[in-house]
């Protein structure tokens, strides 16, 4: 196994467990919310996908999947750019689906550019600077490192309240 293998390895088991959390739920399961300020499982699987979208288009240098059409779907409340860092309770709130298949053909989307996106990279692409706003600046390798972590956070968030709300 290289280094390209691990990460589609990765990004496949995120794309799993996002189909787990999200498939066969009534709109009002993934829009359901544990306490008044809980994520939903919309919501969780909405944001990392945003972000997924949002840091490896940009590390890539593609379009975000989010705009060509996917923001019109959705038809949430927020600028273009929004990918729920930093929401408020409201905010949340207001990410809300209709079924299953808009969250899961946006992450399929969004998995099937990135992978095809990391299949092309060589060793030596993982070193490049991706980000100088920080110190050290980040590298490719370290971002989708990143996105890896943070969407397997909220993939399992949203299995969890899968599991709450399925009991209730």
């Amino acid at each position: 196994m290289n280094s390209v293998d691990a990460l589609v390895d990765a990004f496949g088991r995120i794309q799993e467990t996002v189909h787990g959390a999200v498939d066969g739920l009534s709109a009002e399961q993934l829009n359901a919310r544990i306490d008044q300020d809980a994520n939903s499982i919309a919501w969780l699987v909405w944001h990392l996908t945003r972000v997924q979208d949002d840091h490896v288009a940009d590390a890539a240098d593609l379009e975000q999947v989010w705009h060509t059409g996917w923001a019109d779907r959705f038809e949430l409340p927020f600028g273009p750019g929004a990918t729920g860092y930093g929401h408020s309770s409201k905010q949340v709130a207001a990410v809300r689906v209709d079924s299953p298949d808009l969250l899961l053909g946006y992450h399929d989307a969004v998995v099937e550019q990135t992978l095809a996106y990391v299949k092309g990279l060589d060793d030596e692409a993982f070193d490049r600077v991706v980000d100088e706003a920080w110190n050290p600046p980040v590298t490719l390798g370290v971002r989708l490192v990143s996105v890896i972590a943070d969407d397997l956070q909220h993939a399992g968030q949203a299995a969890f309240v899968r599991g709450v709300v399925r009991r209730r």
